[in-house]
């Protein structure tokens, strides 16, 4: 049985983690005989929006609580995330990576990542495991891992973000999931390319299969 540390970045698409890419994902791990634990970093998010209005709301909430929501309260801090007791760790998308994770939904290429999310992906490819990334999140790998292999799916403004800091996309539809064999690096569009929920769970799916089926050549 193979097992995942799922990262997320809040609750709720416009400042967190897109809750519908985060449980297929969930869903797709179990539906393939896997498990996982899901972790947080315990800071504030950057902005809270309302999901009705799209306005931001003069509160603070924190990532880790929040992240709680969607995993039922079984959640670690990120800080305790050690790589060699998973064999890959994935990032759903969400406007959490782009605000929270790192700054790019604020200054695009001139972006910079959080250390702990650094931190946790230097551990991870040190430690010879897979990444998978959802959605937005490949842009926030992409600045991290230079020279990664990517997609987001067929955005070309996104994709020419992607090449500004050094990494190279493949345009992919919503189910297609790209791999980076030097990074073990498994990326899909989810909501980027998908129209439902249907074709979130298409496109989580099959990346969650990429990696399970993944065997060292």
């Amino acid at each position: 049985m193979k097992k995942f540390a799922i990262i997320l970045s809040g609750c709720g698409v416009f400042d967190g983690s897109e809750i519908h890419e985060t449980v297929t994902t969930l869903l797709a791990i179990k539906k393939y005989k896997s498990d996982y634990q899901i972790f947080a970093p315990d800071y504030n998010q950057t902005q809270v929006i309302n999901h009705i209005t799209g306005q931001e709301m003069d509160e603070k909430r924190n990532i880790l609580i929040e992240s709680a929501r969607i995993a039922r309260g079984n959640i670690k801090n990120l800080n305790e995330y050690q790589p060699e007791n998973f064999d890959g760790i994935i990032f759903p998308g969400g406007f959490g990576v782009a605000k929270n994770f790192c700054d790019y939904a604020f200054k695009g290429v001139e972006c910079q990542v959080n250390t702990e999310i650094v931190e946790a992906l230097q551990k991870t490819i040190k430690a010879e495991k897979l990444i998978g990334a959802e959605c937005i999140s490949p842009v926030m790998i992409a600045a991290v891992l230079k020279g990664a292999t990517v997609t987001i799916g067929t955005d070309s403004t996104t994709a020419m973000h992607i090449a500004a800091l050094n990494g190279k996309h493949v345009n992919a539809q919503h189910d297609d999931v790209v791999y980076d064999p030097k990074f073990r690096l498994f990326t899909t569009p989810c909501y980027m390319n998908s129209q439902d929920i249907l074709q979130v769970w298409e496109s989580a799916e099959a990346m969650v299969k990429a990696m399970v089926d993944w065997k060292e050549k």
